[in-house]
């Protein structure tokens, strides 16, 4: 292993050699406090930055054991760590050069608690895995400001970051205690026949629909319904009360602008933990919720559609339906199924998103159109189903068709951002004003066959096997695959998760006829006890967790 000193010689050394010079650093420097270890190089200034790990020795950083004792307190700690770097490389200034010159950056949090590949902790180390952009004048190595980055900025930021005495012990101890209860309080849903559960006190409108972060003015503090009021003795916070939304169906009801789906939406961000002071560091949802909206135009590919349409024109079948350009209806009936299919517990809804045609087919146009002449069969019809057959809840935001009232168990609504259950009026309501249709589902979801991966997953013409993530989508070669519709990706990392989960598929010799729910799920179990260093070529700071659900959504809409 190299020393520092030799790192700054070699510095000196590739002074105005050109850029690919640099390449002569790829090994491990000894830092009086840390190892540094350049795991990729970039080729070129204006390029991606250089992946470094930078390992601190646990009796350095010194940080107590008992921060790390638990899973949930193991992968606070390392979100908090990450966002100490975060916060500390967004501030500093960088030096001159030419493309990412100076550059040192870590993957950036949002507001949720995530596994994250950018900080691992062991017994033995913290690791902290970053991006350099290695300094250049025009594509000549800056040899001199490469060493004023590398071993004097780069020391300073370990210094301030990695080790316990530098950082806030409070501010530490609250992370990770606001992770425990959250952990906590998710375990309790299913024992109490819950599938969610809002903290009286959350604050739950976002800045914008681009800021993630709580409305920082005249932002109603939630306060549950005393019907629907449940108490819980959290491990750390102590007593917590608010709002449990019992399994069934429930549908939230209530004028425009009144927070219908501001509340769908901290609901489907249940899924995850959030950060002290996020305000729905208590809003909890059954952690296999998946949000379905109607995708017009997304690829679908041998999904039994029979329990929602059927009877196609030409007696065309739907039970192995594929199509490269679906309709809203048959996309969201798509999204419901495949979501069955890898074991979802919770649908979440919003009229807003959906497509009306699937939702619902009232009286009048059942007498106008006759049911032998309409293939779907309306998500009202099989909602209950979903439930009493296979234990499916649903929460559902509709402000404009009464008719889910006969089918709802609770029915919550929403004045001013503040929530009253209305089951009882709604009930007495659907009494008084029958809406006369006539339910129209004759099929079950009980015959849903198994599918499987394709081997090989990806196609194989030239360089189309190769993925890249490019905002919200995977580019396939030149093909983009559009996840936009996986509405409860957050952050960067889990695309490129989903990339890399995608390639090591591909290149598994999988056995004949595995289900793919089978396979999704081993895959991320193998993930979580052995990292995902196990699919990767070299250790990645990039990556956050992913769901079975949402690599399985990402392999639905690959064209093929």
């Amino acid at each position: 292993m190299k020393t520092v000193q030799d790192l700054q010689q070699t510095l000196r050394h590739l002074e105005g050699r050109g850029y690919k010079a640099y390449r002569d650093l790829e090994r491990q420097y000894q830092f009086p406090e840390f190892t540094l270890i350049f795991d990729r190089i970039q080729g070129d200034p204006f390029a991606t930055p250089s992946q470094v790990r930078v390992q601190v020795p646990q009796s350095v950083a010194a940080f107590p054991p008992a921060l790390s004792s638990s899973a949930s307190r193991a992968v606070a700690l390392r979100d908090y760590l990450t966002r100490q770097i975060a916060q500390a490389v967004s501030g500093r200034v960088r030096g001159a050069g030419s493309g990412n010159s100076g550059l040192i950056a870590i993957a950036t949090p949002t507001q949720a608690i995530l596994e994250r590949t950018a900080v691992i902790i062991t017994p033995e180390v913290i690791e902290a895995r970053l991006q350099i952009g290695l300094p250049a004048w025009g594509r000549r190595i800056a040899g001199a400001v490469a060493v004023a980055l590398l071993c004097e900025q780069l020391p300073q930021l370990v210094g301030q970051t990695l080790n316990y005495a530098s950082l806030n012990p409070r501010a530490i101890q609250q992370h990770l205690e606001t992770a425990e209860d959250a952990d906590w309080l998710r375990g309790q849903l299913k024992k109490q026949n819950l599938v969610a559960f809002v903290a009286d006190g959350a604050i739950l409108p976002r800045r914008s629909g681009i800021d993630e972060r709580p409305l920082a003015e005249a932002a109603q503090p939630f306060d549950s319904p005393p019907s629907l009021r449940m108490t819980f003795e959290c491990p750390h916070q102590g007593r917590v009360t608010g709002m449990g939304i019992p399994a069934g169906v429930t549908v939230i009801v209530g004028g425009g602008y009144h927070g219908k789906s501001t509340l769908l939406h901290a609901l489907q961000f249940g899924i995850y933990n959030h950060i002290p002071g996020d305000g729905r560091e208590r809003v909890m949802t059954c952690a296999t919720a998946v949000k379905i909206r109607a995708e017009e135009g997304r690829q679908i590919s041998g999904v039994d559609l029979s329990p929602f349409i059927n009877r196609l024109p030409q007696n065309r079948s739907t039970q192995d339906f594929t199509t490269a350009n679906a309709s809203g209806s048959t996309s969201q009936a798509a999204n419901i199924l495949e979501a069955l299919e890898i074991g979802t517990e919770l649908l979440l809804m919003d009229e807003d998103t959906a497509a009306t045609n699937f939702m619902i087919r009232d009286r009048r146009m059942q007498a106008l159109i006759a049911k032998d002449k309409e293939p779907i069969s309306p998500f009202i019809d099989q909602v209950r189903r979903l439930y009493t057959d296979h234990g499916v809840s649903t929460i559902l935001v509709m402000g404009g068709s009464g008719d889910y009232f006969d089918v709802a168990d609770t029915v919550i609504a929403l004045e001013n951002f503040c929530p009253r259950e209305v089951t009882a009026e709604a009930r007495a309501i659907a009494q008084q004003y029958p809406c006369d249709r006539t339910p129209e589902a004759d099929v079950s979801f009980d015959s849903q066959p198994k599918r499987w991966l394709p081997s090989p997953l990806l196609p194989l013409d030239g360089e189309a096997h190769r993925l890249k993530v490019r905002d919200r989508t995977l580019m396939l070669g030149k093909t983009p695959v559009d996840l936009c519709g996986l509405e409860q990706l957050i952050e960067p990392g889990q695309y490129r998760a989903i990339a890399i989960a995608l390639s090591n598929l591909h290149h598994q010799h999988l056995p004949p006829n595995t289900p793919l729910a089978e396979t999704l799920h081993q895959l991320i179990a193998t993930i979580h006890t052995q990292g995902w260093d196990a699919l990767c070529p070299f250790p990645q700071g990039d990556l956050a967790q992913i769901r079975p659900l949402e690599l399985a959504a990402a392999i639905d809409r690959l064209r093929r």
